[in-house]
């Protein structure tokens, strides 16, 4: 078995102009499959080629160090980027509803300030990472963010919401601007596709 580039669900040029046709055909096609081919070639002929990716990256402890780093960088950039794809579309943004909406006023204190604090851990992420809304393992809601390709579901944690803030993501149109990138990154967000991961992970 072989991990692939998912198909994205919209064209490239759907998040316009929040994100351009040129970011998302670099992002998508060259960032995202180059961690595919990484990641591929780091598993071949192994056990682990036969894991489902959710698998990999919550179990990376149980992987052998000659490989741990390699799948860890480039598993993490494949499952965080196929995730990614999900979390935005055309004609979103606005705000949660239903029980997801109702769990952010809960456990953060509604929806400015979730947007207040997930825009901070972007912003305060030191070079390359992601922030990320996610149920923590009491089933409570909790924004972080992690390094590099990372991803909270290693740590026990289920990301709902995540947004990449590698300079890949956004340096072509905002260029050092990422507080410009993680404003527009709100009118992207499929809070329908986040409310079901929310029920999913509720159980």
């Amino acid at each position: 078995m072989s991990f692939s580039v998912p198909d994205l669900s919209y064209g490239y040029d759907a998040l316009e102009p929040f994100i351009d046709v040129e970011t998302m055909k670099i992002h998508h096609d060259k960032h995202h499959g180059a961690y595919v081919t990484n990641l591929n070639k780091a598993i071949e002929g192994s056990e682990f080629a036969a894991w489902p990716i959710e698998t990999i990256i919550k179990d990376l402890a149980k992987l052998p160090e000659s490989i741990r780093t390699a799948v860890r960088n480039n598993g993490g950039g494949h499952y965080n980027h196929s995730l990614f794809w999900t979390m935005m579309g055309p004609n979103a943004g606005g705000k949660p509803s239903g029980s997801l909406a109702s769990a952010i006023d809960r456990d953060l204190g509604g929806f400015e300030a979730f947007s207040t604090e997930f825009t901070k851990a972007g912003l305060g992420r030191f070079g390359s990472g992601w922030a990320w809304l996610v149920l923590d393992q009491g089933k409570k809601l909790a924004v972080l963010s992690t390094p590099n390709q990372d991803n909270p579901l290693t740590e026990g944690q289920k990301p709902l919401l995540g947004v990449d803030v590698w300079e890949h993501a956004y340096y072509l149109k905002y260029q050092n601007r990422r507080a410009d990138y993680l404003e527009s990154f709100f009118k992207l967000i499929d809070w329908k596709a986040a409310g079901r991961r929310f029920e999913a992970a509720m159980g």
